[in-house]
């Protein structure tokens, strides 16, 4: 289960239907404890049924986060993705964590809590930035 305050609209969220398969779909809209996407059956999900998306390193990529080159100085374990000519969104993956990182005169620093689903990603890129942050097909 997710909560209406956790979500906003366009962030991907899944369900598991009859056949007990997750199925992970985009939020269209919200309101009255119901999450509303044109796929859904009836086009809309109560939010009870609706759970997130668990983080992990095939989707953080798909949203085009580049791994760091050690040739290039960079630590391997921070992916990074550029939004604009002069800044990066930065993830260090380490002993299963996605714990965001911030730049400091010293290099990176961890700021925040762990990312563990993707709507926490994709809300803390949106605040961030003011952009959408959507899977690459």
């Amino acid at each position: 289960m997710i909560l209406e305050s956790d979500i906003r609209i366009g962030n991907y969220v899944s369900y598991f239907d009859y056949n007990m398969e997750e199925t992970a779909f985009i939020v269209e809209g919200i309101l009255d404890g119901y999450v509303y996407n044109s796929g859904l059956p009836l086009s809309k999900l109560p939010l009870e049924k609706t759970n997130p998306v668990v983080l992990d390193l095939f989707l953080l990529r798909r949203f085009g986060f580049i791994k760091g080159e050690k040739e290039y100085g960079e630590d391997e374990s921070v992916y990074s993705l550029k939004y604009n000519r002069l800044h990066s969104v930065h993830i260090r993956f380490s002993n299963d964590t996605f714990q965001p990182m911030a730049d400091a005169q010293n290099g990176l620093v961890p700021y925040g809590r762990p990312i563990v689903h993707v709507h926490q990603l994709q809300n803390l890129f949106h605040a961030l930035t003011r952009d959408e942050l959507t899977l690459f097909e």
